[in-house]
């Protein structure tokens, strides 16, 4: 299998210019390696009807292609079992019943980074264990046994970032996103991973269940976010910021698209011509102040 990148939204609604750009500098990072780009739709739990059309129409609209069919995770269900009963079956996880009130009120492990689950149900006794069966559907929790890991990113460099007993599947059934995307990279060759920086801190989670299924890390680039004159990661509520909305102000796709290369430090036209100058070391390293085509800021 060749080596890949990918871009892998949620059709949770319209992408708006951040998720835009993203895609821009994935499809760059993919294309400029030779490497395919994939495209993945991470519908386990935040679909919307109509969406994934929606934004499938709005990647074509800036001249980001993808290869070979479109791959959803609600598809992939076995994949995420068969990796999750290997852990089982390595006594490396746990059943887990604590509601989300629990876990934020219970006091933090001794020496356990903030944040981290305090493992209240890791070493339940049997007793235990069938009295909380009784009272509601158990989680599956990662049984991890490092605090921390370290990964490598290729605009930020070394990044250490906490582990804990992380979900690994939900209580009603949702297989948790930090196991997902780990199956799904491996299963499709990705080994290229080009995503927002919001991201990184939940990266070394993942490196450290890729590590535990013998599954290869893929390169990681985060990237910096589109942000609101506040600072604040672009929303929907921050005005015009999808093509939809942009397109009804009377500006077009392409100019949009151009947009969002200037602020790379790219030149305007077809992504094609962009990537005959991309150059990842030359990347801005801080967020993108948003202003619509014709200087007018995010409110």
């Amino acid at each position: 299998m060749t080596s890949a990148g990918r871009f892998a939204p949620s059709p949770s609604g319209e992408l708006h210019v951040g998720n835009l750009r993203t895609a821009i500098l994935a499809w760059l990072f993919a294309r400029s390696t030779g490497r395919r780009f994939l495209l993945r739709v991470e519908d386990l739990d935040r679909a919307r009807a109509g969406a994934e059309a929606v934004q499938l129409r709005d990647l074509a609209a800036i001249g980001v292609t993808w290869d070979g069919d479109v791959v959803r995770q609600t598809d992939r269900q076995s994949l995420y079992a068969k990796a999750i009963t290997r852990l089982q079956e390595a006594g490396l996880t746990y059943e887990c019943f604590c509601t989300r009130r629990e876990i934020q009120e219970a006091p933090s492990a001794p020496h356990a980074p903030q944040g981290a689950y305090p493992g209240t149900c890791r070493n339940l006794d049997p007793a235990e264990l069938e009295f909380k069966r009784s009272l509601r559907p158990a989680a599956i929790r990662l049984r991890a046994d490092v605090a921390e890991y370290t990964v490598r990113d290729v605009l930020r460099g070394d990044y250490t970032g906490v582990v804990d007993d992380l979900v690994l599947r939900r209580n009603d059934g949702v297989v948790a996103y930090n196991l997902a995307v780990v199956v799904d990279d491996a299963e499709q060759g990705i080994d290229q991973v080009v995503r927002g920086d919001d991201l990184l801190p939940s990266t070394p989670r993942q490196v450290y269940v890729a590590s535990l299924l013998n599954i290869p890390v893929p390169e990681y680039a985060h990237v910096p976010l589109v942000v609101n004159h506040d600072g604040a990661r672009l929303a929907k509520r921050d005005g015009a910021v999808t093509l939809a909305d942009l397109a009804a102000r009377g500006t077009t796709a392409d100019a949009v698209r151009d947009h969002l290369l200037g602020s790379l430090g790219l030149p305007p036209g077809p992504l094609e011509r962009a990537l005959a100058e991309f150059n990842p070391e030359l990347l801005p390293r801080e967020a993108w102040v948003w202003s619509a085509p014709g200087g007018r800021s995010a409110p």
